[in-house]
């Protein structure tokens, strides 16, 4: 097998990922462009295990740590996105860089439903 396909692939699915990264502004389509990054990665790794015969397989070895990684990172990911969602009303990353109480962050048009109540100005 030739070394130079796996790692063309490689580059190729590390550049899509890079590119998600910069260019994306939804944090779900973010964890997704992170995910094709590691899986070039993981490439790299086993085609690199296999060309070079390594008798411990240290490349498999470590593309299952690195996959035990992701999964971790993506479950994390996703649980914080949802928060996000949850008190924001979006999972626009740009919107994501104010830290402080939705309500007070936000325009009054753009507050999520009952964000008035957060602030204690309307008893329900």
């Amino acid at each position: 097998m030739h070394l130079a396909y796996p790692a063309v692939l490689a580059a190729l699915l590390f550049s899509v990922g890079v590119y998600g990264v910069l260019a994306r502004r939804n944090a779900v389509l973010v964890l997704m462009s992170v995910e094709l990054m590691l899986n070039a990665v993981n490439l790299n790794l086993v085609a690199f295990d296999a060309w070079l015969r390594d008798s411990l397989h240290a490349g498999q070895a470590l593309t299952l740590f690195t996959i035990t990684v992701a999964a971790a990172e993506i479950g994390l990911g996703l649980a914080i996105v949802l928060l996000l969602f949850r008190a924001r009303g979006t999972a626009d990353i740009d919107r994501a860089t104010a830290l402080g109480d939705p309500a007070e962050t936000l325009a009054p048009e753009e507050a999520p439903a009952g964000a008035e109540a957060l602030k204690g100005g309307a008893a329900a």
